[in-house]
């Protein structure tokens, strides 16, 4: 038996006749297993038990929704009401689009205020608790309570073998068969939460493809000359415009000790790849940066840049800008190619990162499990009946802005309508 990172333990076997089995003194059948308590499995468990299904969710976590808990910094940015399919990164773009159809964030958004859950939109679209994540997590385990779905904790899955319509797991010191099998287990983002490979290990045993994964919605790290300058800022956050590889994002950005964060390189990191560069627009306000700063020499000739830019961003930023790129003189001295040098630097700065900080502060995991090989309508592996891959496990992920959690809510929907 094998053992991953993060607590689950792992054997599998694909049958393809009857098994022979040592029953265990402990023994149980039920509809369907759920492996995963996070925001897809427990969604799933709840839809499932609703149909009347008998539904056992486990996660070697002691705590369900872990992720949960943490995210939207305590507040869980739970949904985007401006969901579209384009708001997701995929090998296959199509896959999602069903199943954001069919479960939209309205409907959550309905059972987040039958649960008298209070919420505000910080950004456009962007729904977060009023209060703390834990309404959200209160709302599923009392959803799965109601439902009759059972969820265990602190335990781990063993043996998996499948069977002619059916299948058996090892689950703590018990045996337990089931019909459908859903794996929910998330990514390899934030392993102190206990993130695991056990999902994709899963999928490969059982003949699944499985893409390259790598940490995405991360911060970036830098290269020691642009860190010798720019940890010094820690903490300083404007605005900017940042774009890699055709994609665009304006959103904050933060500067820290260790490289850049903040919305806009979190989102730009889910396109970055090893060695390319981004592009930074300090001041993407200023349409014309160079006619804006041509007239101000005109107006104020004496006039220092350091004050000008000081107005425009924040002053540990604009000082630093100022002294790295010797721009000390007054504006009378300054020639029409050193203001174009200037704009370049403040709107079309290009950065190479050294690299990102990785799974331990990724957000979610690019890549994953094939979606050519599972149902876009069922969620079921096309060539193993039974078993279900749902929410961050699958090669489908989403930009920052709560559309992660609507693919949670989707993708365990739709799989339990059918498990």
């Amino acid at each position: 038996m094998g053992r991953y990172d993060g607590g689950y333990c792992y054997n599998a076997r694909r049958g393809h006749g009857p098994m022979e089995y040592t029953v265990p003194e402990k023994s149980r059948v039920v509809d369907v297993v759920v492996i995963g308590a996070g925001a897809a499995g427990l969604m799933c468990a709840h839809t499932a038990g609703y149909r009347g299904r008998d539904v056992l969710v486990v996660d070697h976590a002691n705590k369900a929704g872990k992720k949960i808990l943490m995210s939207g910094g305590g507040r869980c940015n739970f949904t985007n009401m401006n969901t579209t399919p384009a708001n997701f990164i995929s090998a296959n773009p199509h896959f999602c689009i069903s199943a954001l159809k069919r479960y939209t964030p309205a409907m959550f958004l309905e059972l987040v205020e039958r649960h008298g859950i209070d919420w505000c939109e910080k950004g456009p679209g962007q729904l977060f608790c009023q209060d703390s994540s834990k309404d959200i997590l209160n709302l599923l385990l009392a959803e799965c309570d109601w439902a009759g779905a059972e969820v265990r904790l602190d335990t781990e899955v063993g043996q998996v073998e499948h069977g002619p319509g059916h299948w058996r797991l090892q689950v703590g010191d018990a045996a337990v068969e089931c019909q459908s099998l859903v794996v929910a287990t998330g990514g390899l983002s934030i392993p102190t939460l206990g993130a695991s490979p056990f999902g994709y290990r899963l999928a490969e045993q059982f003949g699944l493809p499985v893409l390259p994964v790598r940490a995405a919605l991360v911060p970036f790290t830098l290269h020691p000359d642009d860190k010798a300058w720019l940890a010094p800022l820690s903490g300083v956050s404007c605005e900017v415009a940042v774009s890699c590889n055709g994609q665009h994002f304006r959103e904050p950005m933060l500067v820290t000790h260790r490289g850049l964060s903040g919305p806009a390189m979190l989102q730009i990191s889910a396109y970055w790849q090893p060695g390319d560069a981004l592009t930074v627009n300090l001041l993407p306000a200023h349409g014309d940066l160079l006619n804006t700063l041509v007239a101000e020499r005109k107006q104020r000739p004496a006039g220092l840049p350091a004050a000008w830019l000081g107005q425009q961003l924040p002053r540990r930023l604009a000082s630093a800008l100022v002294t790295r790129h010797q721009w000390d003189r007054p504006f009378q001295e300054m020639s029409n190619t050193a203001l174009e040098h200037m704009v370049s630097t403040l709107q079309r700065w290009s950065l190479v990162p050294a690299g990102t900080e990785g799974y331990r502060t990724a957000e979610v995991t690019l890549g994953g499990v094939a979606t050519d090989a599972i149902s876009s309508q069922t969620f079921e592996a096309r060539d193993v009946p039974g078993l279900f891959f749902i929410g961050e496990v699958l090669d489908v992920t989403g930009q920052l802005g709560g559309y992660n959690f609507q693919w949670a809510w989707a993708s365990g929907f739709c799989a339990g309508q059918v498990v």
